[in-house]
């Protein structure tokens, strides 16, 4: 049985080399291949593959985001995040989201296929390092206290979100609106909900939040 597989991160480098290590696998093969969360959404929509390698941090929709629509569409898929960030946040984040595994970049491709194999048995993988990290962050007094207070962005709706993300981005009500087919109206009605919400009060201040949460990071 193929194992079908869609990849998706936004440095064309990185996607060509997943490609090319991923189909030297006899059982294995690339579906498709997206640059950001929107397009992942899309493809995986229309391929249904068994997996998605999928990247945390990309513009325009974030692979948290992603995973969380898409496994809303299709809980069968089976999620892998690939990622260069180690941050407690980015992990549980995608954990929390649907995710059954989590490696970094750096990670030897031998890795890469043992964890594919680990969540397509209905088991969870994560590099060592994160486990450690995870570990660590759990074993400590503070952090277990920290964890008794939901993070703010976990009372905004995934739309809100999603505007949230591209706020932060730079883009303005009009160009957000166009690109996810909502009127400028709304789109700044979500803005002010998302403000209110978060106690914010400027637009520099809500990009601030969107990269200490995630949802964005300063390389995007």
């Amino acid at each position: 049985m193929t194992i079908r597989i869609l990849i998706a991160d936004d440095h064309k480098i990185v996607l060509d080399g997943l490609k090319a290590l991923i189909e030297a696998q006899p059982d294995m093969k690339i579906v498709a291949q997206a640059t950001n969360g929107r397009e992942a959404v899309k493809l995986a929509r229309k391929e249904r593959p068994d997996m998605i390698i999928i990247d945390v941090a990309m513009p325009d929709l974030n692979g948290l985001e992603a995973v969380r629509q898409i496994l809303t569409d299709n809980s069968r898929t089976k999620v892998l995040a690939l990622s260069m960030h180690s941050d407690r946040r980015y992990v549980t984040g995608m954990l929390s989201a649907g995710a059954s595994g989590y490696i970094l970049k750096h990670c030897a491709f031998e890795e890469l296929a043992q964890a594919i194999r680990t969540v397509l048995r209905n088991q969870v993988y994560l590099s060592p390092a994160i486990a450690g990290i995870l570990v660590q962050e759990l074993s400590q007094p503070k952090n277990r206290r920290a964890r008794k207070h939901a993070s703010s962005l976990s009372s905004l709706t995934p739309r809100e979100r999603e505007v949230l993300q591209l706020i932060a981005e730079g883009h303005s009500a009009r160009d957000i609106a166009q690109h996810i087919n909502l009127s400028v109206k709304t789109v700044e009605t979500h803005r002010r909900q998302v403000m209110e919400k978060l106690g914010i009060r400027s637009v520099a201040e809500l990009t601030k939040f969107a990269i200490r949460e995630g949802l964005t990071s300063l390389d995007k």
